[in-house]
């Protein structure tokens, strides 16, 4: 069942939201050679403590991966696609990008949000490569309008990444969002037939997250249970909002 929020519950996800948005402005203004993703979890455990936030990622449970996760970040590196796991042995070099991903609870509400930040110079691919990212995420955030359909959300992303040579991932998805971190639908990147094509309603509010690889679609998880990588060795970037239906229009939750 896909719930429908009320202003003032889009209110509190907006705090969520603008939390979030500023752990990660301050976690990618970090990123620099000789920075580990340890360094990284740090610094966001000690800002959510101090907002009095809950973190959304730690201690949640994956049936896949058997287990509750043990970090408030997903720091995934190069052609670590989703779940990287912050590790003070995994030092950030020159020619890295590196996807942040986390999240917040305040008030019993729910915000959700990622960058790919890119370390140093990087490679012409690289650079492309978040930049169509971002703008297929921008592009889909157009389309949350009160009488579209999902399928206009999840083809907009496809068909852009696409159409720039790069490839979508298929395994992870984005999702509705509110007093759960993850509600219904599910919100893919690319046109599935199989799935629902609901209607978007005033008061939806949907975590979109365009995964795109470099290389070839297919992952796989490593043995840690967790990172999710390109099969192909290929980079792989990540962004990712919480947008809400309103009548005038898309409202981003996760940034100002």
């Amino acid at each position: 069942m896909i719930v429908r929020k009320t202003r003032s519950e889009l209110e509190k996800m907006r705090r969520s939201g603008l939390l979030v948005h500023d752990i990660l402005q301050a976690l990618g203004g970090m990123v620099a050679e000789g920075v580990t993703t340890w360094d990284m979890e740090v610094a966001a455990v000690k800002m959510m403590e101090d907002a009095g936030a809950k973190p959304a990622f730690k201690n949640y449970f994956v049936p896949a991966a058997g287990e509750r996760y043990r970090y408030v970040l997903c720091t995934s590196v190069n052609e670590e696609i989703v779940h990287g796991m912050p590790n003070p042995k995994r030092v950030l070099k020159a020619g890295d990008i590196v996807s942040i991903d986390t999240g917040v609870s305040l008030d019993g509400y729910f915000g959700d949000s990622a960058i790919t930040v890119g370390v140093g110079e990087l490679s012409e691919e690289a650079k492309k490569l978040l930049k169509v990212t971002e703008e297929s995420l921008e592009l889909a955030i157009d389309k949350v309008r009160e009488g579209n359909r999902l399928f206009d959300i999840c083809g907009t992303v496809e068909n852009y990444v696409v159409r720039n040579g790069f490839s979508i991932v298929r395994e992870y998805v984005g999702h509705g969002i509110g007093t759960q971190l993850h509600e219904e639908p599910q919100v893919p990147n690319y046109v599935d037939r199989r799935n629902e094509n609901p209607r978007l309603r005033e008061g939806m509010v949907l975590a979109i997250e365009p995964m795109v690889n470099a290389g070839k679609p297919d992952a796989k998880v490593l043995r840690d249970k967790w990172t999710a990588v390109t099969k192909d060795g290929s980079y792989s970037a990540h962004f990712e909002h919480c947008v809400a239906i309103t009548p005038e229009g898309p409202w981003v939750l996760t940034r100002p």
